[in-house]
C-alpha cells in the first residue's frame, strides 16, 4: 500500500509538472498566433474590465492547445512505433501511455514489432551430434491461430507475444482456411495450433478430425481452447486426439494465464517435432 501511495504522489507531481510546462508553452505560442476573430472577445473584454491587455484570452489558449495535441499524437506514433522495433509489444505500450492493451492497439494499430530473443536461452548445440542438433536449432517458434473471434485473437496473440519467446503468430478464422494455410507449401510449418471449436464454415471439431488424419499434419500438437466446458466437447476433443483442452476462462489475468501457460508448456517444455 504504500509503494501504491508513493507511486501515485509520483504521478500527481509529474503530471503538475506536465502542465506547468504546457502553459508556459502556450503562453510562448500566443503571442505568435495569426490574427482570429479570438482578438476580438480579447478586446471586448478588455473595454469592459478596463483591465490591461493580456497576451491572449481563452479562445486562443485553446488554439495553441491544439497545436500541441497534434504535434504530441505525431511524436507518440514515432515514439511508438521505435519501441516496437526495438522489441516492446502492445502491453508494453499501454503501459507506458496508462491504457488498456487494447487501448493500444486502436491508438497505434499495424506497428511493425522486432521480435525479441527467447524468454530463456536455447540449448547449446555446440558438441552435440548432429541427430540430437535436428532436434534443437536455433529458430523461432511458429503458432497457427484458428479462431474467429477478433478480440479473443488479439488477447490470445498479446499474451503470447507477451512472454517475449521468439515466434511468428499466424491467424485464421475458420477450419477450411487453417487447411488452406496448413498445405500451402509457403508457410512455415507451425510447432503448435491453438483452436477455437465454434467457427463458420469448417468449425474446430472438423479441422481436429481433418487434421488426425491426415499423415503430413497429424503429428502437430492441437491444443484446443475454447468457451465450452461442456462434458461431450471436452470428450469429443480428446476421441479426436485433441493433445489438450482449455476452457477459455472468462477472468482476463486467468485467460492470460491460461495462453501463457499453453505456451510455456508446447514450447519450451516439451521437446519440439523435428523440421523435415
Amino acid at each position: 500500500m504504500v509503494t501504491d501511495v508513493t507511486t501515485s504522489a509520483e504521478e500527481r507531481e509529474l503530471t503538475e509538472l506536465a502542465e506547468k510546462a504546457v502553459n508556459e508553452l502556450v503562453r510562448r505560442m500566443v503571442g505568435q498566433l495569426p490574427d482570429s476573430p479570438s482578438a476580438d472577445l480579447r478586446d471586448a473584454s478588455t473595454e469592459q474590465t478596463g483591465a490591461e491587455p493580456t497576451a491572449g484570452n481563452p479562445l486562443d489558449h485553446l488554439r495553441a492547445l491544439a497545436h500541441l495535441s497534434r504535434a504530441v499524437t505525431r511524436c507518440a506514433q514515432q515514439e511508438a512505433a521505435a519501441a516496437a522495433r526495438a522489441g516492446a509489444n502492445y502491453p508494453q505500450l499501454g503501459a507506458a501511455w496508462g491504457i488498456s492493451r487494447q487501448g493500444a492497439r486502436q491508438r497505434w494499430p499495424g506497428l511493425v514489432f522486432t521480435a525479441r530473443p527467447a524468454s530463456r536461452p536455447l540449448p547449446n548445440t555446440e558438441h552435440r551430434s548432429p541427430t540430437v542438433n535436428a532436434f534443437s536449432a536455433d529458430r523461432p517458434y511458429n503458432v497457427l491461430l484458428v479462431e474467429d473471434d477478433p478480440a479473443d485473437a488479439l488477447l490470445i496473440e498479446d499474451a503470447l507475444v507477451e512472454r517475449g519467446m521468439a515466434r511468428s503468430i499466424a491467424q485464421v478464422p475458420d477450419g477450411l482456411a487453417a487447411l488452406e494455410y496448413l498445405r500451402d507449401t509457403a508457410n512455415e510449418r507451425p510447432d503448435l495450433i491453438i483452436l477455437d471449436l465454434n467457427m463458420p464454415r469448417m468449425n474446430g471439431r472438423e479441422l481436429l478430425a481433418a487434421l488426425k488424419k491426415d499423415q503430413d499434419l497429424g503429428s502437430i500438437p492441437v491444443v484446443v481452447l475454447t468457451t465450452s466446458a461442456a462434458p461431450d466437447d471436452i470428450a469429443g476433443a480428446y476421441r479426436q486426439h485433441a493433445n489438450a483442452y482449455v476452457a477459455k476462462p472468462i477472468n482476463l489475468t486467468e485467460f492470460i494465464e491460461a495462453v501463457q501457460g499453453i505456451d510455456a508448456f508446447f514450447l519450451e517444455t516439451a521437446t519440439l517435432l523435428p523440421r523435415s
